[in-house]
């Protein structure tokens, strides 16, 4: 089971790379269903040791799977699906994000019980997916501040949202709070707004690019 949990976290990697790196918005929201489809088997492989867990794993695949997936997905129908051009160019966008994944990765997996003073955190395969979590924070963070395409922003969202997910169910699978706070923290009600928030701005400009936001004020 160890090493499927593993398999699994790394996996969560290569989904967000594919979902920032992508300029269709289309194969981008594929990456996320994909993430989020590898989040809910990780949710349920933690539950076959620590059966509570199988409410939040419930709870992820209709929320994480099924109603982000969807809201997303009609937002797209509007428009070509392709990105508006990001603050960053393609090469050098990809080339960040591969480094910071893989200086991130390595620094927190050899400095996990620092980072995260807990046993767990020490052992195989929390270790792994501490690390993997962070990676998720900062390339889902990447996504928020480099590009200009709403949608893709909210996609940086969802990826934040599941690197924080990651390591709440890897440090504390056992406890009874870690449930309600994975519940709790769900961002599809953000979503749903971000994306009405989207649909207003492409409505009024024509273009879900946030850069554009500064015409508004004319």
């Amino acid at each position: 089971m160890d090493g499927l949990i593993r398999t699994l976290s790394l996996s969560l990697v290569l989904t967000a790379f594919v979902a920032v790196e992508s300029r269709g918005l289309r194969r981008a929201l594929a990456a996320y269903v994909a993430q989020a489809t590898l989040m809910v088997a990780l949710i349920a492989a933690f539950a076959a040791r620590h059966p509570a867990l199988w409410v939040w794993a419930a709870t992820a695949l209709v929320t994480k799977l099924g109603l982000m997936s969807w809201l997303v997905a009609r937002a797209l129908r509007r428009g070509d699906g392709r990105e508006a051009p990001p603050y960053v160019g393609r090469a050098p966008s990809a080339a960040i994000v591969a480094l910071l994944a893989l200086g991130v990765y390595h620094l927190v997996h050899r400095h996990a019980g620092f980072l995260a003073p807990t046993t767990l955190a020490e052992l195989e395969p929390h270790r792994t997916n501490v690390a993997v979590s962070l990676t998720l924070l900062c390339t889902g963070a990447w996504a928020v501040l480099s590009r200009r395409d709403a949608i893709k922003i909210v996609l940086g969202v969802c990826l934040m949202e599941n690197g924080a997910h990651l390591s709440l169910v890897s440090l504390a699978p056992g406890m009874r709070e870690t449930v309600l706070v994975g519940i709790v923290t769900d961002v599809v009600v953000a979503v749903f707004l971000l994306l009405h928030l989207a649909g207003g701005i492409e409505a009024r400009l024509g273009t879900r690019d946030t850069g554009r936001l500064r015409a508004l004020r004319w």
